[in-house]
């Protein structure tokens, strides 16, 4: 017998949303929450592309070791798992 775990996701507290752009499009993220599960949350997974073969790449270990997630911000490349999300904050992908 299979018993399921109850759904506790409607007792999740998140922060305001608050606005911010990647690749010029408006987005909304809760504030402080890291850019890459924001992304994620917008449907947005194709963050760069491979430099050998110019595959699609996105988040993958979420904690900055693999930077999978690499994003251009105020011209500084940064892993966006790493980084939180600010009202205002602009977002450049590294396509």
């Amino acid at each position: 017998m299979i018993r399921l775990v109850p759904d506790h996701s409607a007792r999740i507290q998140r922060s305001e949303k608050v606005p911010f752009t990647f690749d010029g499009v408006a987005l909304m993220g809760c504030a402080d929450e890291n850019l890459a599960a924001a992304l994620m949350q917008a449907g947005v997974l194709h963050l760069r592309n491979a430099p050998g073969d110019g595959a699609p790449r996105g988040a993958f270990c979420m904690m900055g070791l693999c930077q999978e997630c690499v994003v251009f911000v105020d011209g500084q490349s940064v892993e966006s798992c790493r980084l939180t999300v600010s009202p205002g904050l602009a977002v450049k992908s590294r396509r």
